[in-house]
């Protein structure tokens, strides 16, 4: 058995001051009945943990590890600002700098402003869009999570005609009834709560590739239908790529599905795993906002110095080196080695990738809406995460949640985990 003590002890310690004892419930490993590790440090694509223990990570923060733990020029750029000051609450030139390079590589940003996390992004994106059109309905999807935002934390109604209702209690039911939900890749669940809104839709907000139901990327049929039936209502198409952005491809997934929103929020990844986050669109659109518009939005730490110095380090490195192609091969061969594992075991499973960004399912064939992802193997899943995380493999704690893989995990890093699942299947999930 792998010694995680000091982890069992710093989270009990931890329950004594922090609800559930963590600051993001997904930490709690409650999804696979595990106790939580805590880390001390990171290099490349491993983890260690208070108890020593080394782990391949899968996870990379959430995505924005995408060129490895600790690099050293993302580390030598936070350092040299480190020198210069945390904070100033007032304009640098590290923010322009930073705003230029996201807008190079995400043609349809012609302005953006920077906010402190990807909720914040979303939320401000779903007021701007309900300032700009003077409307004020939203459609999004099942399985989709835009942040704790309470206009988007709604689940579906009892069918495709009622409005959303509270995912959460402190959501007021009028508020509720302002945001529809309908299935992912559904085009005609869509179509039917569209007809029913359209005059009063101020936007259709969609993780275009979806990272929060597992990896699920949105059908490109699906989502140009969303980009014309916006467009020929004026209603604003957002796509939230706080997961998607810079993960999939340098342009995000709107340059692989070649489809322009009006707004798109970003996360992390634009601050090298800082917090921060960031939306962005037409300049028509973006100028409502204060002070050249009516729409207030604001943030001391907004285009906070560290998280710009280390976003625009990342970003030039993703330029320069454009690893994408490279990430998508590793994962590839990362998941179709597992699949081989389980498919010579007649154990269901299936997989998915994009760019850094990939997912698997405990299930025959592989899920195209939350509901899918719903009927996967619980128990599979629960037992399999527990044995990768016993040997040293550190996956999402999830099945709602994508992987993330770096252009730090080689041959070895791969070959290893491929070998491990091996030795798991063999002991028997």
């Amino acid at each position: 058995m792998k010694n995680i003590k000091k982890s069992i002890e710093l989270f009990k310690e931890a329950k004594l001051h922090m609800p559930g004892g963590v600051n993001s419930p997904v930490r709690a490993f409650k999804n696979i009945d595990g106790n939580p590790i805590f880390f001390k440090k990171a290099k490349g694509a491993y983890l260690f943990d208070a108890d020593n223990n080394k782990y391949i990570d899968y996870i990379g923060s959430w995505g924005p590890m995408i060129m490895g733990h600790s690099n050293p020029k993302i580390v030598n750029a936070i350092s040299k600002q480190l020198k210069l000051g945390t904070s100033y609450g007032a304009p640098t030139s590290i923010e322009s700098e930073t705003a230029k390079l996201i807008k190079q590589c995400v043609p349809s940003i012609e302005k953006i402003r920077m906010v402190n996390s990807g909720t914040e992004a979303t939320m401000s994106a779903i007021r701007l869009a309900r300032g700009y059109t003077k409307r004020d309905k939203i459609i999004k999807f099942d399985g989709c999570y835009h942040g704790h935002v309470d206009s988007l934390l709604i689940k579906a109604g009892s069918g495709v005609s009622t409005f959303g209702l509270p995912d959460s209690p402190g959501i007021p039911n009028e508020l509720a009834k302002k945001t529809l939900s309908c299935e992912f890749n559904n085009k005609e669940e869509f179509l039917k709560v569209f007809k029913k809104i359209k005059g009063d839709l101020a936007a259709v907000i969609v993780e275009p590739v979806a990272g929060n139901m597992g990896f699920i990327p949105g059908d490109k049929s699906f989502l140009k239908l969303l980009r014309k039936k916006t467009s020929e209502n004026k209603s604003l198409l957002i796509f939230d790529e706080v997961m998607s952005g810079f993960r999939v491809s340098l342009g995000g997934a709107q340059e692989l599905y070649k489809i322009k929103p009006d707004l798109t929020t970003l996360g992390k990844v634009i601050g090298g795993g800082l917090p921060v986050g960031a939306f962005g669109g037409k300049k028509k659109i973006m100028d409502f906002l204060a002070p050249n518009g009516p729409v207030y939005q604001a943030g001391t730490l907004s285009g906070n110095p560290l998280a710009m110095a280390a976003g625009s380090m990342l970003i030039k490195l993703l330029i320069k080196t454009n690893p994408y192609k490279k990430l998508e091969d590793k994962a590839a061969n990362l998941l179709q080695g597992m699949k081989n594992v389980f498919d010579a075991n007649d154990i269901p499973f299936s997989v998915n990738q994009l760019g850094g960004m990939f997912g698997f399912f405990f299930s025959e064939k592989l899920p195209k809406n939350f509901k899918d992802v719903v009927k996967t193997n619980d128990k599979h899943f629960k037992n399999f995460l527990n044995q990768c995380i016993e040997n040293g493999i550190y996956f999402a704690p999830s099945k709602f949640e994508a992987g993330f893989i770096s252009t730090k995990h080689t041959k070895t890093e791969i070959n290893n985990t491929i070998m491990t699942t091996k030795n798991i299947i063999n002991k028997g999930i």
